[in-house]
């Protein structure tokens, strides 16, 4: 049986289309490399500098100069290109990337992301997200449906500050996925073996769901 992670990653790389430029965001995100097809027609984009990024291989020596945004090894595809921040950012800011995966602390019903600080706890700053979540043309977000504690992270509204308002298109979780429409999220699919009431039980922001049309992954 997969774990929550791999069911997660595994319906994260559904949502990816041949031919796109996608981010990965640090964290959970950076892992879908592994759910990508090697044969599929996707440039990796990592905003230190890189477009056409790839894992590390097992086995193949590090390139101590390529590394991603958050400091992993990585090598590159037939035809990537390596350029500096300041191009990077003018690819994110003029919205030449079409699809960023991204985690949270906290998600809400109006699309509001949560992902960089938490109050008292140390952070290295806001970094790329801000950029990233506000001029990517479509953002999903990747994260468990509850925290450790078992704590809703899919919210009626954010607590946490924000890393940038109404900028979520989808969110996919271990228990769902759901979209963020004006009307409020609504779940497209729902985990294998978990009731609705059950999920909306996890959940605080309120669901739309219509059992006769989800899908089950």
């Amino acid at each position: 049986m997969a774990s929550d992670t791999q069911r997660i990653l595994a319906r994260a790389a559904r949502e990816v289309i041949p031919g796109q430029i996608v981010n990965l965001g640090i964290g959970l995100p950076t892992r879908l490399f592994h759910y990508l097809p090697d044969e599929m027609e996707v440039l990796v984009h990592s905003e230190n500098g890189v477009l056409g990024c790839r894992p590390r291989r097992e086995g193949e020596a590090p390139d101590h100069d390529m590394i991603d945004s958050g400091g992993a090894y990585i090598t590159t595809r037939p035809g990537a290109s390596v350029f500096d921040s300041a191009t990077s950012f003018a690819m994110i800011r003029r919205s030449r990337v079409d699809l960023t995966f991204m985690g949270a602390f906290e998600v809400d019903a109006a699309g509001n992301l949560a992902n960089w600080k938490i109050p008292g706890k140390f952070s290295p700053g806001i970094g790329g997200a801000m950029e990233l979540a506000q001029k990517v043309r479509r953002l999903v977000v990747l994260c468990s449906h509850n925290d450790k504690h078992g704590n809703p992270k899919i919210l009626a509204r954010c607590r946490l500050p924000l890393t940038a308002s109404s900028c979520v298109s989808r969110i996919i979780t271990d228990k769902a996925v759901m979209d963020v429409t004006p009307e409020g999220l609504a779940v497209v699919d729902i985990a294998e073996g978990l009731d609705p009431a059950d999920l909306q039980a996890a959940t605080e922001a309120a669901l739309i769901i219509d059992e006769s049309r989800l899908g089950r992954f």
